[in-house]
């Protein structure tokens, strides 16, 4: 095509014009897609082998469903780039995918009409698609509900839940079941090896393959067809058991090639003509269309900007300090090493928090459970009853889905499992389903837990030692990406839990800041001496639970206004706990908090782009410092 030929892909305004598309337009179609969601996410990050991989599906939907009315769920929705891009939202809001007053990285019903529900966390597909159906059914209207559900969501213990329910709640509903064999890393467990056996039988597929080309060579090989799709399940079962959906209650159908239009199209129209609950088995490649993401699946699934004629990842600038992730890793793998009883745990996501290391380097001392949290947790207590020492590595947004287990299975028994929550605080690009600005609220409520957070990567280790020879549960939470940039001790230092560490002296204001806004309470002490010149003291928290009350109850006698910063929402955060101290003390101190409102933080180009629309740039802080310092009279006590 030459530069002079208008791209189809500008002339798709919506769904209709999907629709309209002769049946020979549609591979240049999905070659532009691909082209398009190649371009955005190596100029701005993103989940890229997912997308790939769904094109044509995605495509074939919006050619036999109507997404104004029919109910499309994704989850995750992390694959939704495409129906973006088919239903008006292309062009430079696609080009601003993940940046500040762009697309957003996921599906949410606030940016669009065709967006029926927001998700962001895996395996909500089936159990919200279900519900839909049965609303539905319950008003008497007529849409299609259709759930597009990764093999990886049936990790999912919810994901199971649903299947359990569909039968006896809906008597119509298409599953999709996109099987591309990988989640995040390469799918694990029994249900992985099942689907598996499913979509590579050669006995099946070969029955398959010789049945479907004699069918179609007959004479009314359309009405044939559905004789075909009918004997298709009928060999299935012969060959292989039944399946276990059918089991469940979903006529089952696969595997179905997912990147022929034809074959897709076939398939969809005959489910959409079906009354009962249908399962399409999916088979898509993971990256299709690009070389380097069917290379390396896991490191494509999302990742920041990449050359796209090489796949490298962007190099950082010269000197950026190695992330919080890879730190934490290579202090695992040495402390596992020194003792068998030190186990790593992840839920999928072995390069995201840095367990990888130790799944290289002792493999025998890593478990990859799947998309499973709460089994992840569940998992940890059992191991720790029986005297290991078990680390759990989760995303603190994704920790959210294992709180029960939390409270009533490792703290109540008081065992001692190490939680490490990577990404604590602030994802930007992905927005409200990533950011980890909840943990402290719903871990600091529960009985006997330690509660933590470094100020570098260094304090991280000593942490993370501290951590493994407690009695109890322990949670360490730090942020994404690179860390300070500290150089790591040779040995760890003997943390005392629950005791701060003071950086700086004052009279007038103290700012206890914790994890990474010690290093913001270090400039803002700067700047309130030289702008307002106050005497400000500055304490690193270090613990949230138990917090530092001695310290504290020293500082609310001696210095007349506290500044708590944190990298959380206020409501029950940091600030709640320094609050709570005080009345529970009878200190005198007023108390400042600096953290995130009592909302739904969105996505941007930068955490410091979020800051400054949510009142918490440097120059904002500032200012309500100095201004409750003016209210409090500016007098000394």
């Amino acid at each position: 095509m030459s530069e002079a030929t208008p791209r189809l892909l500008d002339s798709i305004r919506g769904p209709a014009d999907v629709k309209a598309l002769p049946r020979d337009e549609l591979p240049r179609l999905a070659r532009e897609l691909r082209e398009e969601i190649i371009a955005v996410t190596a100029a701005n990050g993103g989940h890229v082998g997912p997308n790939l991989g769904v094109v044509e599906l995605t495509v074939a939907l919006h050619r036999v469903f109507d997404s104004r009315t029919d109910r499309f769920v994704f989850d995750v929705s992390h694959q939704g780039y495409t129906h973006k891009l088919l239903t008006g939202r292309g062009g430079e809001f696609f080009r601003k995918l993940r940046q500040t007053g762009g697309a957003s990285g996921f599906l949410t019903q606030s940016e669009s009409p065709h967006d029926a529900y927001g998700a962001g966390h895996a395996g909500t597909a089936l159990s919200a698609a279900l519900g839909m159906a049965t609303a539905r059914d319950l008003r008497g209207s007529n849409e299609h509900v259709i759930a597009v559900c990764g093999d990886a969501a049936f990790t999912c213990g919810i994901t199971m839940e649903a299947i359990n329910n569909v039968a006896t709640s809906t008597k119509r509903l298409i599953v999709i079941l996109n099987d591309n064999e990988w989640s995040i890393a390469r799918n694990v467990g029994a249900m992985a090896h099942y689907l598996n056996r499913l979509s590579t039988s050669s006995t099946y597929n070969k029955i398959h393959h010789d049945l479907e080309k004699f069918f179609t060579g007959l004479p009314h090989g359309h009405e044939m067809h559905r004789v075909w799709l009918k004997w298709k399940r009928e060999a299935k079962d012969f060959v292989v058991d039944s399946s276990i959906f059918e089991k469940f209650g979903l006529r089952y159908f696969g595997p179905i090639n997912g990147h022929d239009f034809d074959e897709l199209t076939k398939n969809l129209e005959f489910a959409k003509g079906l009354d009962e609950p249908v399962l399409l088995h999916v088979l898509t490649k993971k990256g299709h269309g690009l070389a380097a993401a069917r290379s390396f699946p896991e490191k494509f699934h999302g990742l920041g900007a990449f050359d796209p004629s090489t796949g490298e990842s962007r190099k950082p600038a010269k000197g950026t300090p190695p992330a919080y992730q890879d730190v934490f890793g290579k202090a695992l793998v040495r402390i596992a090493r020194a003792d068998p009883r030190v186990v790593g745990i992840t839920a999928a996501m072995p390069a995201g928090t840095g367990l990888s290391a130790l799944a290289s380097e002792l493999p025998g001392q890593f478990f990859d459970v799947g998309i499973a949290e709460e089994h992840a947790v569940l998992f940890a207590a059992g191991l720790a009853s029986q005297g290991m020492r078990p680390v759990c590595a989760i995303y603190s947004t994704f920790l959210q889905r294992a709180f029960d287990p939390i409270v009533h299975d490792v703290a109540l028994q008081r065992l001692p499992v190490t939680f490490c929550l990577d990404r604590a605080g602030l994802s930007p690009n992905d927005g409200p389903t990533h950011h980890g600005l909840f943990d402290l609220a719903y871990l600091r409520c529960v009985p006997g837990v330690a509660l933590m957070q470094p100020k570098d990567e260094d304090e991280l280790v000593d942490m993370l030692h501290m951590s493994l020879s407690l009695g109890g549960p322990a949670f360490i939470r730090y942020p994404r990406g690179a860390g300070v940039g500290v150089t790591l001790k040779e040995e760890p230092a003997a943390l005392k839990l629950g005791c701060a560490q003071v950086l700086k002296e004052g009279s007038d204001i103290v700012l206890w800041a914790l994890g990474p806004m010690v290093a913001e309470a270090l400039r803002l002490a700067q700047r309130l001496e030289s702008e307002e010149h106050l005497s400000v003291g500055i304490v690193n928290a270090r613990f949230v639970k138990p917090l530092d009350l001695e310290l504290l109850g020293k500082h609310a006698a001696s210095v007349p206004l506290i500044v708590t910063l944190e990298d959380h929402v206020l409501t029950g955060g940091f600030g709640s706990a320094v609050l709570e101290a005080l009345q529970d003390s009878g200190g005198k101190a007023a108390v400042e908090r600096i953290g995130w409102p009592d909302q739904f933080v969105g996505h941007g180009t930068s955490a410091e782009d979020l800051r400054l629309a949510n009142g918490l740039s440097p120059d904002a802080i500032l200012g309500r410092i100095a201004a409750r310092w003016r209210r409090l009279g500016g007098a000394k006590t």
